[in-house]
């Protein structure tokens, strides 16, 4: 799974984005949305990105993870046909696809739960739900209990141990990558599934494609037990809140802490390319939680240079803001249309400092593959490199209002020449196993051997 340990990913949720009606009627003919979706492929590579993680697809009731049907395409969003030539044409991009693999839950209008309200004891599909019981009444006012998605009875739990079940959801994957050619999948809510089902999926999509590649979502505890199962990536909710805290607080103890806990020496996640980002579809856009908008360059240099494979989320390139309501996820998931979502932006250069990051990135195995050192760390400044044989990359952060000198410890010979691949391709040599190095207000350098 190298190649994947190099990917720049883009996150689009494709209900919000192609400005999708907040519910499916299952009646409506299907509307081609996705297809717009096209339109944003050469802004995609142009930002770097190899990978696109597309959020939820299939038949569902609203948002997308209370699915409905697995086999076919949310009719609000078009037709199996309206994402098989999307899949095509993002394969001759060159940008891989993953899909969203909702598998802990389905929702009320999925069709075997609708046969087991209907049916009741006598429904061949009983055993399909965790927690199943008739001698009590479920909360929605059916005349049977189960079990929801911590307490979420629109989100019906599935029953994953019952090999029916397994094999409905493992047909499901081999058609979308038979259909789409998918190339992996997010798994939603992987903290809370059965690792017994993990581990079986694994090895199934192992057989069905080699390369195929599995992102569990896990919010809390140790990203360990994910990869065990057969994991290949986890996403990295510590990193994504030392990433915005660090600057709010102007504390960069706090994002050197988890990084040199994760992979410096000893490092509990050494060799695992955790999924890095600012913001996604669950939490508020990263220009809103930001106290100060202009520590965001800051913030995307480093999302792109420590260990991990970055993503960024629909829009967060541009600097737009939302932030979501005690019951509401709308304002994360917005309507935007190529150009004017480009033109309007509230922070047009933005995109073009991540595309040049990711150009870097691309460009220096070391900040893809390379060991983690720190090398310094205080209140509002932080510098570490990343090493890979002979090839050396550093990279410093200031989040002060005011320029700074750092006075860092040689990650490589005296007589060593860095060129600032970030900026005016200035130069700076070791001297006396130290190297100095100029960084703007609010600034970043990236330096690489040259």
């Amino acid at each position: 799974m190298a190649d994947w340990d190099d990917a720049v990913f883009y996150h689009i949720y494709p209900l919000g984005l192609c400005g999708a009606p907040a519910r499916n009627d299952f009646g409506a003919a299907p509307v081609p949305r996705l297809a717009e979706l096209h339109g944003w492929i050469a802004h995609m590579r142009g930002l770097g990105a190899t990978a696109l993680y597309l959020g939820p697809l299939f038949e569902s009731t609203a948002h997308g993870y209370d699915t409905a049907d697995y086999y076919h395409v949310d009719r609000r969003l078009g037709t199996d046909d309206t994402l098989k030539e999307l899949a095509a044409a993002l394969r001759d991009a060159g940008i891989r696809l993953v899909l969203d693999g909702v598998f802990h839950h389905v929702g009320r209008d999925f069709w075997a739960f609708r046969d087991l309200r209907e049916k009741g004891e006598a429904s061949p599909y009983r055993d399909w739900f965790h927690g199943v019981d008739f001698s009590r009444r479920s909360p929605a006012g059916d005349a049977f209990g189960y079990d929801g998605w911590r307490g979420h009875y629109d989100l019906v739990k599935l029953n994953l141990g019952n090999p029916a079940v397994r094999e409905h959801l493992f047909g499901a994957i081999r058609s979308w990558v038979q259909e789409f050619g998918i190339d992996g999948l997010r798994l939603d809510v992987a903290e809370d599934i059965d690792p017994d089902f993990l581990r079986a999926l694994a090895e199934f999509t192992r057989e069905l494609k080699p390369d195929f590649w599995l992102l569990g979502e896990a919010i809390h505890g140790d990203y360990r037990r994910l990869a065990q199962t057969g994991l290949h990536s986890v996403t990295n909710y510590e990193v994504y809140k030392g990433l915005y805290s660090s600057h709010n607080d102007r504390n960069y103890f706090e994002i050197a802490h988890s990084l040199q806990r994760q992979f410096g020496d000893g490092g509990v996640y050494r060799g695992l390319p955790l999924y890095n980002f600012a913001d996604n579809h669950d939490v508020n856009r990263v220009a809103t939680t930001l106290r100060e908008p202009a520590h965001l360059d800051a913030l995307y240099t480093l999302l792109f240079t420590i260990p991990g494979v970055p993503s960024v989320y629909y829009g967060s390139e541009w600097g737009i803001t939302g932030a979501r309501s005690a019951t509401d996820d709308h304002a994360l998931r917005p309507r935007l249309k190529l150009p004017d979502a480009a033109h309007q932006a509230p922070r047009p250069g933005l995109a073009r400092w991540i595309a040049r990051v990711a150009e870097i990135r691309s460009a220096t195995p070391a900040l893809r593959r390379g060991e983690y050192r720190q090398l310094h760390v205080s209140h509002e400044q932080f510098a570490f490199a990343r090493t890979l044989g002979g090839d050396v990359a550093i990279v410093a952060v200031n989040a002060a209002d005011a320029p700074c000198t750092l006075d860092l410890p040689a990650p490589a010979p005296d007589g060593t020449a860095f060129v600032d691949r970030s900026g005016d391709r200035e130069r700076f040599q070791i001297g006396g196993g130290r190297l100095r190095v100029e960084i703007a207000a609010r600034g970043a350098r990236i330096l690489a051997r040259g």
